[in-house]
């Protein structure tokens, strides 16, 4: 999750925190894709409360999508209030797409979101609520940068570790947050990882898994 970050002023800055301090007030936005309109609900204490950001809509418009026709499981890390989740789940209408986020706040507004648009095949869940041996055909996601390189290479080793084989995440990442190093450090870990694209200040990366994780239970 990246650019246009809540300032510390606005006491929302940790949308990354399980249970937001933040007293709440929702709101209504708009996320415009060529297929049609969301109309998504937002509330303070989460990521991009004021908009869809801009790295989450270039990864809508420009990664590159599965097959239609294929009955996939595909998570969204990070899923905030819904926007990446929601879209993948109008567009693979087959797919089950799992909804991954530790703010509960984000997490209720996602599954009311993904309600409203008739989306049954959404599951929104808690990081330890997935069950340990679920794996994936892919991962798309705009991940929490804010939380530190530490914690997010925690993070990504831990989901990258569960894509099948065959399988390939898609992160945005903004430029002048860290794309550059997070590409670096993720072909050091022996992920295959190609550049899909550069605009508006962001990188949008396609991973692969690296090839001991194909044992992964």
């Amino acid at each position: 999750m990246s650019p246009a970050e809540p300032s510390a002023a606005s006491g929302a800055e940790h949308y990354f925190a399980g249970e937001p301090a933040t007293p709440s007030r929702r709101r209504e936005v708009v996320l415009h894709l060529p297929e049609g309109q969301l109309v998504l609900t937002t509330d303070r204490g989460v990521f991009s409360a004021g908009e869809v950001d801009v790295g989450t809509r270039y990864l809508l418009l420009d990664a590159p999508m599965p097959v239609l026709d294929q009955p996939l499981t595909i998570a969204d890390i990070g899923c905030g209030y819904g926007p990446i989740a929601l879209t993948l789940a109008r567009r693979l209408p087959l797919a089950r797409v799992i909804a991954v986020e530790v703010n509960r706040r984000a997490r209720e507004l996602c599954q009311s979101n993904a309600d409203r648009a008739g989306l049954t095949n959404v599951e929104v869940v808690a990081p330890d609520e997935v069950d340990p041996h679920e794996r994936f055909d892919a991962i798309y996601s705009n991940p929490p940068i804010r939380i530190g390189k530490v914690a997010l290479h925690a993070l990504l080793s831990e989901w990258l570790q569960r894509l099948h084989p065959s399988g390939f995440a898609v992160l945005v990442v903004q430029k002048h947050l860290g794309s550059d190093s997070l590409q670096a450090w993720l072909e050091g870990q022996g992920h295959r990882t190609v550049r899909l694209g550069s605009r508006l200040g962001f990188r949008l990366l396609e991973v692969r898994p690296h090839p001991t994780e194909e044992a992964f239970p």
